[in-house]
């Protein structure tokens, strides 16, 4: 099967991250969390940040949405500089971030309606993404009535409905169990291929980041900064068990433990 990313080195560069750094005032005083992180992503590229818990990773990513303010850097799109969140980038979160008082069909329309298209092509543009997702016999149902795997198809079809250019996945199926977390991989690859959207993707697992991106981005302990990236060039589907594939796993968990120090590895198949 032919990758949409054959071609992606001649793609227009859709975000870039310079200089980046982050200072949370504490009880204690400063913390550091990230510091000159650089990043240059084409449009529809599939990056996986990776990194252990507490490197700067989520907070890289919160800052690209406009949720948070950086220190020093700065994050632009399409040359124009982020100051704050918009319809470009679109979030999707580990704990869902579902409106509960609305159903399927309502969290999916919510963006369009706000950004007053007509209520024709609202109805539209909200049965085609709960179609692409699975959940059009779910329509009416809500958050609290759906299964934690089909809370983030509904998460990742509100993002879709907003149009947005990039989605950011701030651990989307870290909560999940093994077996939808599987299913959820292959539909989200699906879709990305589907809609050419450009994907950042937050994991502490290895193995996730190797199955699902174009590229690797390795960050180090905190204060976080871009330790390495490391392309896949592996074809899709990929196969976790083939010898190549487990090749580039060792690799990468290499790299990532590489600037521990003394700490405790972290595993190439860790999803805790």
């Amino acid at each position: 099967m032919l990758d949409p990313t054959a071609s992606r080195g001649a793609a227009p560069v859709i975000l870039e991250v310079r200089d980046l750094g982050k200072v949370y005032d504490a009880s204690n005083g400063p913390v550091e969390a990230l510091r000159g992180a650089n990043l240059t992503v084409r449009k529809g590229e599939f990056i996986c940040l990776l990194g252990a818990s507490g490197c700067g990773k989520s907070t890289l990513l919160r800052i690209v949405a406009g949720f948070e303010q950086a220190t020093q850097g700065s994050v632009a799109v399409y040359g124009c500089e982020v100051d704050g969140p918009g319809p470009d980038r679109g979030m999707v979160f580990q704990d869902y971030a579902l409106f509960p008082w609305l159903t399927v069909e309502q969290n999916i329309g919510f963006g369009p309606s706000h950004r007053r298209i007509a209520p024709k092509e609202v109805a539209k543009l909200t049965e085609k993404f709960m179609a692409m997702v699975g959940l059009t016999a779910f329509a009416d149902r809500y958050p609290h009535q759906l299964s934690g795997g089909m809370k983030q198809r509904v998460a990742i079809a509100r993002v879709l409905a907003n149009d947005a250019d990039i989605l950011l996945m701030d651990e989307p199926f870290g909560a999940l169990d093994a077996l939808t977390r599987s299913a959820l991989q292959e539909e989200l690859i699906e879709l990305w291929r589907t809609t050419k959207l450009t994907v950042i993707f937050v994991t502490h697992s290895v193995e996730e980041a190797v199955l699902l991106a174009d590229r690797v981005v390795v960050m180090t302990a905190g204060p976080g900064r871009i330790d390495c990236e490391v392309e896949v060039d592996l074809p899709r589907p990929r196969d976790v068990a083939s010898v190549e594939f487990n090749a580039l796993r060792r690799d990468v968990t290499r790299r990532l433990t590489s600037h521990i120090g003394g700490s405790r590895p972290v595993a190439a198949t860790a999803d805790s």
